[in-house]
């Protein structure tokens, strides 16, 4: 199937390393040209940009902290005139710390949802602007969006935030731009891993339908599919990507 995505130009925060990582090759694989944007990770981006270049793909590095709204505005501002405008715009970048509830304080709230929700709507709202007819949006939000975790209570409240965010700009960029989500399971990225370690060791075989954790291409393929021309016609959609983990 040819999913429409040659020659076109995608930005994916979050692009250094995991889902974010995964995706931008796919989309270069895919025939794009990717703007790899990331916070602090530069040699994990630069490994990036270097993959989606070996595949004969445009690629540029776009640094910015998605929490300082002036920063994204400069950093958007600068990218150059041949990565314009935005076909795909994937919404990746994200962060969980593990606190139980009793521990989580004001100040920790705040930071993990600055980064997943508000840097998110930062990035969103100021590259709206750059988006061309037809665009895709596609947000990373989770599994505990719909599930709650008593340790991550300010990761999950966050995602779901997500997850209505999407609904909401769905309503508002249409019919010029689609707006999607995905909605991933644990995934076996460098934050996935330190998580699954936390984990009894049958938690996938008892949790999960299918068996096993996901791998970061397998959640990149589904985002890919999101930001393409074969979802024409799905906008303001949650995907959710779990193994089966709401079944259980």
């Amino acid at each position: 199937m040819d999913l429409g995505l040659s020659g076109k130009t995608a930005l994916v925060t979050g692009a250094s390393s995991g889902i974010g990582a995964a995706t931008a090759q796919l989309l270069a694989e895919e025939g794009t040209n990717v703007i790899v944007s990331y916070h602090s990770n530069e040699a994990g981006a630069a490994r990036t940009a270097d993959a989606i270049r070996d595949l004969e793909r445009e690629a540029w590095l776009c640094q910015m902290d998605m929490t300082q709204d002036k920063e994204v505005e400069k950093a958007i501002a600068a990218l150059p005139d041949d990565a314009r405008p935005l076909d795909v715009l994937v919404l990746c970048a994200g962060e969980a710390t593990s606190m139980p509830f009793g521990e989580l304080t004001p100040a920790e709230w705040k930071r993990i949802v600055d980064v997943n929700l508000n840097g998110t709507f930062n990035v969103l709202h100021t590259a709206r602007h750059l988006l061309s007819d037809n665009a895709a949006v596609v947000i990373v939000a989770s599994v505990a969006a719909h599930t709650g975790v008593p340790h991550h209570a300010h990761y999950a409240a966050a995602k779901a935030g997500l997850v209505n965010l999407t609904k909401s700009a769905a309503r508002a960029l249409a019919p010029k731009v689609r707006v999607n989500c995905v909605a991933p399971g644990m995934t076996l990225t460098e934050m996935g891993q330190q998580t699954a370690a936390s984990l009894p060791p049958d938690y996938a075989e008892k949790k999960l339908l299918v068996g096993r954790f996901a791998e970061p291409r397998e959640i990149a393929q589904s985002i890919v599919f999101l930001a393409s021309d074969a979802s024409q016609f799905v906008t303001g959609a949650t995907l959710d990507i779990n193994g089966g983990r709401d079944l259980r």
